[in-house]
């Protein structure tokens, strides 16, 4: 009997995976409101009512992509920065990962930006659930690395803002950098550029000894 579960359960699990990465796209395009589940079922590759099978409501889905994309960094981001050891260091650390989670998740930043300038209480109940342990570490770890002289004295509130805009912006930003520009934002080389100049940019800001080796 296992045997002839297991290809299901895989299908089940690859049905949900696909709903939740199509509805990740379709919301950061369109927002809550614009997107349609036809479309979501339809970009999965799904009938609609397996997607209401997996989904009660296009609002319980929308609910579901926000807390897959939250869960997916924020629980390893806030191990990261409750480590122990010099602030410089694990502060480097935590922008590459955040950069590289979001360059694994382009859809991520203009989801978020949407669900928060429409305001929908539900989406942002699950933000501060995730996002709330995130920012206290953040701004804990600025703190100590101040206090022990590794980081420039500065707002905490304000840097830690600007340490997420930094990686943010970028991804939120790039129709306007390709347009301007000409450039490709999502190259190979280019994102391998912007998450070095990003990383200087902090080390440079906000390390009292930005060329020192750290340790």
């Amino acid at each position: 009997m296992t045997p002839q579960r297991q290809p299901r359960q895989r299908n089940r699990r690859q049905s949900r995976a696909a709903i939740l990465d199509a509805a990740s796209h379709i919301f950061a395009e369109q927002g809550l409101a614009g997107a349609r589940t036809d479309a979501i079922a339809a970009a999965a590759g799904v009938n609609k009512a397996l997607l209401y099978y997996y989904f009660r409501s296009k609002e319980a889905l929308y609910q579901a992509v926000l807390t897959e994309q939250l869960t997916a960094f924020h629980g390893k981001a806030v191990a990261l920065l409750s480590q122990p050891g010099p602030a410089g260091r694990i502060l480097l650390r935590y922008v590459g990962e955040h950069f590289d989670f979001i360059r694994a998740h382009p859809h991520y930043p203009r989801l978020f930006q949407r669900m928060m300038l429409a305001g929908d209480p539900a989406g942002q109940r699950v933000v501060a659930e995730r996002m709330l342990p995130v920012a206290q570490k953040l701004t804990a770890l600025l703190r100590r690395g101040m206090r022990d002289g590794e980081l420039r004295a500065c707002d905490v509130l304000h840097a830690a803002v600007s340490i997420v805009a930094l990686t943010v912006f970028y991804f939120n930003s790039a129709p306007i950098i390709r347009l301007v520009t000409g450039a490709e934002p999502f190259s190979p080389g280019n994102m391998k550029r912007r998450k070095s100049e990003a990383l200087a940019f902090i080390r440079h800001a906000l390390l009292v000894k930005p060329e020192a080796r750290l340790r």
